[in-house]
């Protein structure tokens, strides 16, 4: 008998998802989605994926028994992979597009258009990208951002505020917490002592994460700090020139390169303060698995770091690039007896407070369904797109609003009577 890669998602009754990942190697954005797909209700939702290539996230998605399919993702999509994922649409009798990142949300807004299926697009980043934002235009679809200040970009850029919604990330506060430091963790492999104090920096070792501004952090917070240690946990172009750096300044024996580690919250029970020196965020996750294990951050005012961190109780926020300042608030919290203990408490009870994983998967899950036109709103649209509702169509004469939703694509206008 041959497999049928859709017949998970044909159980009746639940809202058919196909996830279209733009990229798929270890980053947030593929976090973000794993960690969505698994919480969704699986009685509320069937999930199918949409890959660009093969890779250990493509493996892990298909261990949580999602179908997984690859396809070319440029920022120009070949007709082929249009062709195969409208295929996929009818096949699996897809019900929503959700996009992440630009290529993925323009081969997922032309196939929608092609289709008749609504598109939510997730942005990931800052700012609304000016893909993001004409195939927003041109398709009609529906735009999720993560942090305020990408909200009101969007809306600054002329985007309706009936097709935006601003869902921040969230972190699963059970599986990130404090906990005893693990007895052959971080600092065992790097020979660390146990009574040290470390400063950590969790991240992709790329230009827009400023892994030098931590390192430049570093060279200052080392001469007063003398008991504490700072890690680069991650991996990422960047990486040999601050090898390099820390070999020049002699920052052997307290600076220290751990590579890609597969244990993060483990790691962070490793580390007493976090460091999140970017040019650019949106909503980091790693800046909430810190908050959740209980760690105080020291951050750049960029993005969505200004929602996340209480200035002074769970962390401190600095201007992007002022090394200076996140010395200087490095040794405030390492220097100032109890109060490390004191943010370490606070950041653990903002992120359990405002960051919870299962209120940011509901809160998809609400917008997921109401993007969804309703089987009884799907049969209205066929019966006013009767033969002569068709012959009006041809003619270009309409006289009401469903009948031009329908022939435009159909997304827009049933999920707006649906939200009404």
């Amino acid at each position: 008998m041959q497999h049928d890669p859709f017949s998970s998602a044909r159980i009746p009754g639940r809202i058919r998802v196909l996830e279209v990942i733009g990229n798929a190697i270890v980053g947030g954005m593929e976090t973000y989605v794993e960690r969505l797909v698994e919480n969704l209700p699986p009685d509320r939702f069937a999930v199918t994926a949409l890959c660009p290539f093969e890779s250990p996230f493509t493996e892990r998605l298909r261990a949580r028994d999602i179908e997984v399919l690859v396809t070319p993702m440029p920022d120009d999509p070949p007709w082929s992979s249009i062709q195969m994922t409208c295929a996929m649409i009818k096949a699996g009798a897809i019900d929503l597009l959700h996009a992440h990142l630009p290529n993925a949300h323009a081969l997922a807004g032309i196939a929608g258009r092609l289709t008749g299926k609504p598109v939510l697009a997730t942005l990931h980043g800052h700012r609304v990208g000016l893909l993001d934002l004409e195939v927003h235009r041109n398709a009609g679809t529906h735009l999720s951002v993560v942090c305020r200040q990408s909200y009101f970009h969007a809306l600054g850029l002329g985007v309706n505020a009936g097709q935006l919604s601003c869902n921040p990330n969230g972190v699963d506060t059970e599986a990130f917490r404090p906990r005893p430091r693990p007895a052959n963790g971080l600092r065992a492999s790097l020979g660390i002592p146990a009574s040290a104090k470390v400063v950590g920096f969790l991240g992709r070792l790329s230009p827009e994460k400023g892994p030098e501004v931590f390192l430049r952090a570093a060279l200052l917070a080392q001469s007063k700090l003398t008991d504490t240690h700072f890690v680069f946990v991650g991996d990422g172009p960047l990486a040999p020139q601050l090898r390099e750096s820390i070999v020049r300044l002699r920052l052997e024996d307290r600076v220290h390169l751990a590579g890609l580690r597969s244990d993060v919250a483990a790691v962070l029970n490793d580390i007493d303060v976090l460091v999140s020196s970017s040019h650019s965020e949106a909503m980091p996750l790693a800046v909430m698995e810190a908050m959740a294990s209980g760690l105080p951050v020291v951050a750049t005012r960029v993005g969505g770091l200004p929602d996340m961190i209480d200035q002074g109780e769970s962390g401190w926020l600095v201007a992007p690039n002022e090394f200076e300042e996140i010395a200087s608030r490095l040794c405030q919290i390492l220097g100032t007896p109890g109060e490390l203990a004191r943010m370490s408490a606070a950041a653990r009870q903002r992120a359990v407070d405002k960051m919870a994983l299962s209120d940011t998967v509901e809160r998809m899950a609400a917008l997921m369904t109401r993007l969804v036109p309703t089987r009884t709103t799907q049969r209205e649209i066929s019966a006013v797109i009767s033969e002569p509702g068709r012959r009006r169509l041809a003619s270009g004469r309409t006289n009401g609003e469903g009948v031009v939703a329908a022939a435009n694509g159909g997304a827009a206008k049933p999920a707006t009577r649906a939200d009404r």
